[in-house]
């Protein structure tokens, strides 16, 4: 089917009322997933590499500043739990553990950001486009009742609007689901390494007390 020029408008404008809601799902979603993109996107650094440089200003030169500084540096949330982390250095462990856990969780919340209202385009489409196909078959049927069969055409134009919105809504759910399956599988990624670089962060603690009980 041509869909260029005035066919699109033709296209959309045959699906009914439905269409003008699953325009504004499928807008409202990609915009949702342009910026999940670019967030996590920014948000992914070379863990291997910043943990090694981590733990070098730590264990050889002994120093947190410097460890602060490296984490600014490269920013996103596994940078932030260890800057959380390190900024509490001298403190009893539980309070360590429990300021990386906070700051675990609000990364988290900022990551899962959004997701939500992708999930949700997912859903509602196929929705939209189902009350689309019975909206376009109770004209068919009345346009059927008031013409009987002297007028197929009328009786089409229904059939028409119900497998149009029905497409419609299939075409728009499809890819919200896909791409909040991937953002969703991102983000138990940076779950993942959030977690390691916690346990690397005390693991360097330990190691730097031991180290100072050694020389004492």
């Amino acid at each position: 089917m041509d869909l260029s020029g005035g066919t699109v408008m033709q296209f959309y404008q045959s699906g009914g009322p439905v269409m003008h809601a699953l325009l504004a799902c499928s807008l409202i979603g990609l915009v949702f997933i342009i910026e999940r993109a670019w967030s996590l996107y920014r948000a992914k650094i070379n863990t291997q590499e910043f943990l090694d440089r981590v733990r070098t200003a730590l264990l050889k030169r002994r120093n947190v500043k410097e460890a602060v500084t490296i984490c600014e540096e490269y920013g996103g949330p596994i940078a932030n739990i260890m800057k959380a982390g390190l900024l509490k250095y001298g403190r009893p462990q539980e309070e360590i553990e429990r300021t990386i856990e906070a700051a675990s969780a609000h990364e988290l919340s900022r990551l899962e950001r959004g997701l939500s209202v992708i999930a949700t385009v997912a859903n509602i489409a196929p929705l939209l486009g189902f009350l689309g196909t019975v909206s376009g078959m109770i004209n068919s049927f009345d346009a059927l009742a008031r013409a009987g069969l002297s007028n197929p055409g009328l009786v089409a134009k229904g059939i028409s609007e119900a497998l149009i919105t029905t497409a419609t809504g299939l075409a728009v759910a499809i890819p919200m689901l896909v791409a909040y399956n991937y953002f969703t599988s991102r983000v138990s990624k940076f779950v993942l390494e959030m977690e390691t670089s916690a346990n690397v962060l005390l693991e360097t603690y330990s190691e730097m007390e031991d180290a100072s009980g050694g020389s004492a």
